[in-house]
């Protein structure tokens, strides 16, 4: 039947193998070739059968059975199979490669294995004197390639027999298939020829071939290469460079004349040139390796041609024309092709010069002996190609670069050029390398790279690299010339060789200074510049080394986001004024301020980094004493200052205040000199006429001096400054400006200003132009003095009625700064000054007809106060300035006046509860935002705002406000604390809340498993972030007093929830993420009990909040919350919690017990731990009677006591034993049963004496638990439970089974376990069911006694044998269990039993 099952299965399957659709005939083949790896045999024969029945199939159908043919070859009926795809293949004399190819592919692979085979086979179709079938010379030449130790002894006899044929070939096919085989059989003939110690017969020679190989050379080179088919003409190129290896060298030597330029003439008439290349370059190959002495006649139209194909071939064929090149650098005629590509670099063509870089960095890197002798004949001509403007070239020029490096062209004469290159190139703005579509990070990877080669050559790198470190010209080349550097410094630090000049000393010092204050400039070049002044510091100053070593390391760590952030160039001032205080060497200093002065030029376009420079000065000049270098560099500043900038001007005057505050007479003496030179006298006469530039330039020099004067009176001295403002400071300033009266001027400057800005906003009446001119306004409107208010908000109600008044708008306009100018005005309405709220409410009403008449110009103007709220009218405010509205409000929570901080906080909410359904995207940015205005708030009524801001939003957008909160650091702050206490405000949304949390803390990780370190293997638990927010969140809203009906409603769960998570919080340490630094009263013992104290404290509150004070109350008394975050005392502590619990608020607990039923089978080990240890002590007490829980709770105890956790076991035995306590009339009743009490009876007696799944084997049957407490508290128990079970006879039965085990441990190595055992013989005794054995255990087994073990044993047995007789062999079995007891007395008892 399988037979025929197969049969008809495979009949249908190549009757479908035909199907026109491919991806049906794909899925026939598939499903052939799974029935062929399951009946190969059966299949093949089929496969074979079917060909030969159908020999007319269509050619897709036969090739798909060949196929499948040729995956089942290494089956029997190979000759079969030969013959088959012999037939196939050459069945028609036309060329069909589908299913030929197929024929030829199943011939091959058998001939890996069965070669004579096939060779009978192939060569009984290749007959001399007759044309082979193409296939059958196809099949040869890849048997060659695929079996060449097999093929090779048969190829002497096949190039007999195929050398006359090759006459007979006229198709262009058959001479390809002919080339193509010549070229396998010469591949394969080398390939043995190499290895001849793997050979079959190693007595074959090269010279074996050679005839043959030249005959066929002749016909393929004379006839054949001249073929106008390019395909042969490829095909016969690649086989004559195949057989050049095996011509006889004078052969070989004669044909070399007219071979190498016919080869090279092919690439002209092909576009393919890889075979071409790798023909030639086997020829060479030859050549050389014969030494032959024609091949220098063909040098110069080799390099030529090379040359050509270098600069225009891509990277594929590189490796053939670098091979031919080495060949002839290094055996032939290195001095000719060296000169010939040098002087090609000097050529105008792009491309030549291109392709002649690529050949030099080939032959720097491969021919290294060979060119040795030539480095500074290539240094001398690499210098123009440095220069060349074409930035493809420059691209090769580099790379040309990285290998001269390596082979230590850079060390020689010369060699700085090309190191000046790189840096020159690294400077270049990021602009230029878009043209050079080449990285700017590459070339910087590149300086690198050169010093770690050159790092041996300290002295060559080090004074050229510090070279470039100070011109402006390379400033955006700082980054990898500091790092380069750092790596210099480094080795010569370690060797004692850091040696810098003073100049040197205080230029690095300089610019190191600048570079760290704005770090992330010119391509980040501040932690580099301070770790090369880290590595340097021994040698810019002994004294600084101790220092920087601390200060620099603390920088660094800003930078790496490590420390705050660094956006504040002052904060390196301090640094300055440290060092100059540990060098205090006033020769260093006085040269670091002249060093300093003379920088100031170079920084001429960097304008923020030269104000830097300045204060630097300024810094350093007041650790000046030579008074005559101050007050030079303060005449030098003075002199060289570009006044006309505003920027400059400003860091000039602070440089000079602070210098002041050292030098004060000095300084105010070299302004005052400054403000009498000729500078400041304007041209008199004629010339007085024309208004010059320089009239504008002393205007600036006097600003300049007057904001020296603020700053010397800011940064001077008190003591000393206060009796020159009169007499110097005032006086100075009064010769240079005429006061004006006050009040005039202050109404003339204001009406002024006004008229400058209605000219500004007439330039350009847009939104845009009246967003540029409100912009230098706006920071007044919040000022805290009263008049700068009033005249900033007077200027906006100007400029807003001038822009209204000449507003002329044909078509709709968007007024997209709606929303800022409004969130800056709305506050002001309640401005404690009535000028204030009177213009603020002006401008609003101004502000929003101007909207209406931008998107409706050719409405009626409608009532401002309909536009900002209502959901209805089209004119509303739009959805995005409502947004930018919102945040402008944020900014008004914290206005300088608190009635409009309550007013931004009145509209803010006002907004949210109208329109803030809208503001989805924004939920997460507008609670950070009120998170930092938190911070700042301090109205009381304002907090108050904003917790209703929260809850707001919470009720629109509840999982996306969670979500967010949830994601705040922890611990959270005190603002983070007081958002989550605003969600507990509302009863109904703060039970959604605690739902939410709830449900994702219940299925969460609590925590994970992590290895403590590499050196010691133990696991440390770690806290998981999400599930201890979850907690941190649960304990704040609990905190809110109006939280209290959704903490009663949902009590239970809460309880549980809380309780699960106090069990799975106890020995968990903190994440790595966490800052404990910022945890309150956190000590270092306390920290891995922080998590533990979280849900501790939820808990605590939780029954406060439900009003259980009474339940609080003991517990705190008896310190129980301590003893819960205690490992060792955890459990004592969930039972004192049971224990109030069932005292205090036993109506509550079935629903609690509910909830926690399945938390029992969790996978946490501690989480069972702790809910059992509540369970358990449940049951001590008679109210689990009284609320029917008492078979709950049971039958949850008898499930636990099968647990894998020892610990559970125990609290699960102890809870059965608080049954007898709790509940005695249960155990009474249970007993009396028959039911539970044996179900408990029996449970107790596997915890203490045998139960594979919980306890540790003893033998192969005696089994006890290796738990001490565990085991003593079983048997008591055991004993206690026994006093119900008299007379039932399952008791007796269990009894009886224990029996042994209770006499054997009589002698257990643990006192307690013998005195337990004791007590439970001798009140189980009545149960045994003898007189004699009940008075003998209730005589001699007493606790306080001492029991003489071999007579009781001995008088025992005579009464088991008496009383008992058919139950001796049962005790005969379980004593022999016990022979392999881990405990040697257990064992000497069980000896003793046997032989008594």
């Amino acid at each position: 039947h399988s037979s025929d099952y197969y049969h008809r299965l495979h009949s249908l399957t190549c009757q479908t193998s035909n199907d026109k659709d491919p991806v049906v005939r794909e899925q026939v083949r598939k499903s052939i070739l799974t029935l062929g790896k399951q009946q190969p045999n059966k299949v093949l024969s089929m496969c074979q059968d079917y060909l030969v029945k159908h020999p007319k199939v269509r050619h897709h159908h036969c090739y798909c059975h060949l196929l499948l043919i040729s995956y089942c070859v290494d089956y029997p009926k190979i000759k079969s199979i030969i013959s088959l795809a012999s037939d196939e293949m050459t069945r028609s004399k036309d060329v069909v490669p589908d299913w030929q190819q197929a024929a030829s592919n199943i011939l091959v692979a058998v001939g890996n294995k069965y070669i004579n085979d096939i060779m009978e086979e192939i060569l009984s179709k290749f007959q001399p004197g007759i044309l082979p079938h193409f296939f059958v010379v196809q099949t040869l030449a890849s048997l060659s390639e695929s079996n060449v130790y097999g093929m090779v002894p048969f190829l002497n006899a096949i190039l007999g027999t195929m050398l006359p044929m090759l006459g007979m070939a006229k198709q262009d096919n058959m001479k390809w298939v002919f080339s193509s085989a010549l070229s396998h059989f010469s591949e394969s003939i080398l390939e043995y020829l190499a290895n001849l110690d793997k050979a079959p017969d190693p007595t074959v020679r090269k010279d074996t071939f050679s005839s043959d190989i030249y005959a066929a050379y002749d016909i393929l080179y004379c006839s054949w290469l001249q073929s106008r088919e390019s395909k042969l003409r490829l095909t016969v190129a690649e086989a004559v460079g195949s057989m050049s290896h095996l011509m006889a060298h004078d052969k070989l030597e004669e044909q070399l004349p007219k071979l190498i330029p016919t080869i090279l003439s092919l690439y002209k008439k092909n576009t393919e040139h890889y075979v071409i290349s790798k023909s030639l370059c086997q020829v060479l190959d030859a050549s050389v390796n014969m030494g032959s002495r024609v091949l220098e006649t063909q040098i110069d139209s080799l390099l030529t041609t090379l040359n050509q194909q270098v600069r225009q071939s891509d990277s594929p064929l590189m490796a053939q024309y670098n091979a031919m090149l080495r060949e002839l650098a290094s055996n032939t005629f290195p001095d000719r092709l060296v000169m010939f590509v040098l002087q090609k670099l000097e050529n105008s063509n792009e491309r030549i010069r291109m392709g002649s870089l690529a050949v030099l960095r080939h032959l720097i890197n491969s021919s290294k002996s060979i060119m040795e002798t030539k480095k500074l004949l290539i240094l001398a001509s690499i210098r123009q190609p440095l220069a060349d403007h074409s930035n493809k070239v420059k691209k090769r020029v580099v790379q040309v670069i990285s290998a001269m490096a390596h082979h230590g062209y850079l060390e020689l004469e010369g060699g700085d050029l090309l190191v000046k290159f790189i840096i020159q190139h690294c400077a270049l703005p990021d602009t230029y390398y878009v043209r050079l579509s080449y990285p700017q990070s590459v070339l910087c990877s590149m300086l690198y790279y050169l010093t770690v080669i050159l790092c041996l050559s300290l002295q060559v790198l080090w004074p050229m690299l510090l070279y470039y470190l100070t011109p402006g010209q390379y400033s955006n080349a700082t980054t990898p010339l500091c790092k380069s550097l750092t790596l210099l410094g480094t080795k010569k630090r370690a060797s004692q060789e850091l040696f810098l000049c003073l100049a040197c000393k205080s230029g690095c010092a300089c610019v190191s200074q600048v570079n760290g204050s704005f770090p992330f400039r010119s391509r980040g070049h501040g932690a580099p510049s301070l770790s090369l002044l880290n590595v340097i510091s021994p040698n810019i100053h002994p004294n600084a080394e101790t220092l920087w070593e601390k200060e620099i390391p603390a920088l660094l760590s800003y930078l790496e986001g490590k420390g705050p952030p660094l956006n504040d160039p002052r904060v390196l001032e301090p640094f300055l004024a440290k060092s100059l205080v540990a060098i205090a060497d006033d020769k260093w200093s006085c040269q670091l301020a002249i060093e300093a002065t003379r920088y100031l030029s170079t920084y001429n376009q960097s304008l923020e980094e030269k104000g830097f420079l300045y204060r630097c000065v300024g810094v350093t000049l007041q650790q000046c004493s030579n008074k005559e270098v101050v007050q030079k560099q303060l005449q030098e500043i003075l002199i060289s200052a570009r006044h006309n900038d505003a920027m400059e001007r400003a860091g000039v005057a602070m440089g000079i205040g602070l210098c002041a505050s050292s030098h004060l007479d000095a300084t105010l003496a070299k302004l005052d000199d400054f403000g009498k030179s000729d500078a400041f006298k304007k041209a008199s006469g004629i010339f007085s006429l024309l208004k010059d530039k320089n009239d504008l330039d002393v205007e600036k020099m006097k600003s300049t001096l007057i904001l020296c004067y603020g700053y010397v009176a800011l940064h001077a001295p008190e003591d000393q400054i206060l009796s020159r403002i009169d007499s110097d400071i005032l006086r100075s300033i009064s010769n240079l400006y005429l006061l004006l009266f006050p009040q005039a001027l202050y109404k003339d400057t204001f009406n002024a200003l006004q008229e400058l800005l209605r000219n500004i906003l007439a330039r350009d009446l847009s939104p845009d132009g009246l967003q540029s001119v409100f912009k230098h306004i706006e920071e007044w409107l919040s000022s805290g003095q009263d008049h700068e208010r009033e005249r900033a908000m007077n200027t906006t109600a100007h400029i807003l009625e001038f822009y209204f008044n000449n507003l002329h708008v044909k078509n709709m306009v968007t007024f997209h700064n709606l929303g800022s100018l409004l969130g800056r005005l709305a506050p002001r309405c309640t401005d404690p000054n009535p000028l204030v709220r009177r213009a603020a409410i002006d401008c609003i009403y101004t502000l929003l007809y101007i909207h209406d008449q931008l998107i409706s110009p050719n409405d009626q103007l409608i009532s401002p106060s309909d536009q900002l709220i209502s959901p209805s009218d089209h004119k509303r405010l739009p959805q995005q300035q409502l947004n930018t509205l919102i945040f402008m409000l944020f900014e008004g929570l914290v206005d300088s006046q608190s009635n409009c901080s309550r007013a931004s906080s009145v509209l803010l909410n006002t907004l949210l509860k109208h329109r803030g359904a809208g503001l989805q995207d924004l939920v997460s940015e507008m609670l950070e935002v009120l998170h930092i205005r938190l911070q700042m708030i301090s109205e009381e009524q304002v907090k108050v705002s904003v917790a209703q801001s929260i809850l707001i939003l919470a009720t629109q957008h509840l999982q996306t406000v969670i979500n967010t909160l949830i994601s705040y650091p922890l611990p959270f702050d005190s603002w983070s604390c007081e958002m989550w206490i605003a969600l507990g405000a509302d009863s109904k949304l703060a039970s959604q809340i605690m739902e939410m949390l709830m449900e994702k803390l219940n299925i969460m990780v609590p925590y994970v498993d992590k290895k403590e370190s590499m050196m010691r293997g133990g696991l440390t638990k770690v806290a998981t972030s999400h599930p201890l927010a979850m907690t941190c969140a649960l304990k704040e809203m609990m905190l809110n007093g109006q939280s209290q009906d959704a903490v009663v409603s949902l009590f239970p769960q809460l309880f549980s929830s809380l309780l699960v998570r106090l069990g799975s919080s106890l020995g968990v340490t903190l994440p790595k993420d966490i800052n404990i630094i910022l945890i309150e009263g956190l000590t270092p013992l306390s920290v891995c009990s922080w998590v533990c104290r979280v849900a501790v404290e939820a808990l605590r509150i939780l029954l406060a909040r439900a009003q259980l004070d009474h339940v609080v109350k003991p517990l705190d008394q008896e310190g129980a919350w301590d003893k819960m975050k205690d490992p060792q005392q955890h459990i004592t502590g969930v039972t004192l919690l049971a224990r109030a619990m069932a005292k205090h608020a036993g109506p509550r607990l079935p629903a609690i017990v509910e909830c926690l039923c399945p938390c029992l089978n969790n996978i946490y080990e501690c989480q069972r731990v702790t809910i059992t240890a509540f369970f358990s002590e449940l049951l001590n007490h008679h109210v689990v009677t009284e609320l029917m829980m008492m078979d709950v709770l049971m039958n949850n105890m008898m499930e636990r006591i099968s647990d894998p956790c020892c610990t559970v076991r125990m609290l699960a035995v102890r809870g059965l034993g608080n049954i007898a306590v709790g509940s005695p009339e249960k155990v009474h009743m249970e007993g009396g049963g028959g039911g539970g009490g044996v179900l408990a009876l029996r449970g107790l007696l596997n915890i203490a004496v045998g139960s594979p799944e919980n306890v540790h084997m003893e033998g192969r049957g005696g089994l006890l638990v290796e738990n001490d407490e565990i085991r003593c508290a079983s048997i008591m128990l055991l004993g206690n439970l026994s006093k119900f079970g008299s007379g039932e006879p399952v008791f007796k039965d269990q009894i009886h089974n224990v029996l042994v085990s209770l006499l054997l441990h009589l002698s257990d190595p643990n006192l307690q376990v013998v005195k337990a055992c004791k007590y439970a013989m001798r009140v189980c005794a009545p149960v045994v069911g003898s007189e004699l054995i009940t008075t003998m255990f209730q005589n001699h087994l007493h606790e306080d006694k001492s029991l003489h073990y071999g007579e009781f044993i001995n008088d025992l047995t005579k009464y088991l044998i008496q009383d008992f007789p058919g139950m001796l062999n049962f005790y005969h079995i379980t004593v022999i269990q016990f022979f392999k007891s881990n405990w040697a007395e257990v064992r000497a008892g069980a000896a003793m039993f046997i032989g008594r």
